[in-house]
């Protein structure tokens, strides 16, 4: 098959590709800034910017699918505001449905988040939602997925993680008791790949996790426990959180650029460590796999349980 893997070039997308090529398919990573270097051996690079139409639309011609992988990060507030969001998971798909629809591609891959809902709690949330949404509205044969956290060489979790919960005394949040399912990428990436290439999956939406929810304070103890220091976690009540978080949301960004580790959060990341970053029901059995044979956390940072 030729696929076009748009995000390409990112944490997720690299792999992807790679995953992809290793299957004997064709495959196109496309990115703003594409570098060869930057994607895996026999995985062509293009240029596009799904914000402007006419930069990514060439690149769908004789594409038999396509995987939507562009997103922003949930973790930190955008550079440009929360708006980016909306220009990013919205208007972006928009442009990368229609581009798919003029060229006849056969399926479209949505790579969503889990709790995506037009009428969510944060920015990230409602435009991952009304992606959906246009994903669903047009005709296309479609899948969407929905990972929590995901996790491996590359990623931003672990790192951000280490940065929002410091080791040895550790403020958190409400305790830390907010709880994520992380799933690590070499698990994921099959199961996108699995979504692109085969029948059986047209037309579901499916929520991925990895194989134990765990508290944001409890991975920052994974986390710091591979470079030896404790964590000893200081309770943070919410709503002083909530203010602060808010606070640091309304520092432009200029001011934050020059005060190198403060990181750039504000009201939505506040919002987002209110509720679960969990599955209802962990649907990687849909792809073959048993959720008990999936990465742990501890096992990827090489700690005993």
């Amino acid at each position: 098959m030729e696929l076009l893997v748009v995000g390409g070039t990112g944490f997720i997308g690299t792999h992807l590709c790679a995953e992809l090529h290793d299957r004997g398919h064709e495959v196109t990573a496309m990115s703003r800034s594409p570098d060869d270097g930057g994607v895996p051996e026999g995985v062509e690079a293009t240029a596009g910017d799904v914000t402007t139409y006419d930069s990514i639309e060439p690149a769908f011609e004789g594409v038999d699918a396509v995987v939507n992988l562009v997103a922003l990060s949930p973790l930190f507030r955008p550079s440009g505001g929360d708006e980016m969001h909306y220009r990013i998971h919205r208007d972006g798909t928009e442009n990368v449905v229609a581009a798919a629809e003029k060229h006849g591609v056969d399926r479209l891959v949505q790579l969503s988040a889990l709790g995506a809902d037009p009428d969510g709690e944060t920015a990230y949330i409602r435009a991952k939602g009304q992606g959906e949404d246009i994903v669903r509205s047009s005709s296309l044969e479609w899948v969407i997925l929905r990972p929590s956290v995901v996790f491996g060489d590359g990623g931003e979790f672990i790192p951000y993680t280490k940065q929002l919960a410091p080791a040895y005394l550790t403020p958190l949040p409400g305790g830390g008791k907010t709880r994520f399912q992380p799933i690590w990428i070499g698990d994921l990436a099959p199961m996108i790949a699995d979504a692109a290439t085969e029948d059986e999956h047209a037309g579901e939406i499916y929520e991925l996790g990895g194989p134990e929810a765990l508290t944001l304070a409890s991975i920052a103890k994974l986390a710091h426990a591979a470079d030896g220091r404790p964590v000893n976690v200081l309770p943070i009540p919410m709503a002083v959180a909530g203010a602060g978080l808010k606070a640091l949301g309304s520092v432009p960004e200029s001011v934050l650029d020059s005060l190198p580790g403060v990181p750039r959060m504000g009201g939505d990341q506040y919002r987002s460590l209110q509720f679960d970053n969990t599955t209802d029901e962990n649907d990687v059995a849909a792809f073959g796999v048993d959720s008990g044979t999936l990465r742990t956390v501890s096992d990827y940072l090489s700690i005993d349980d």
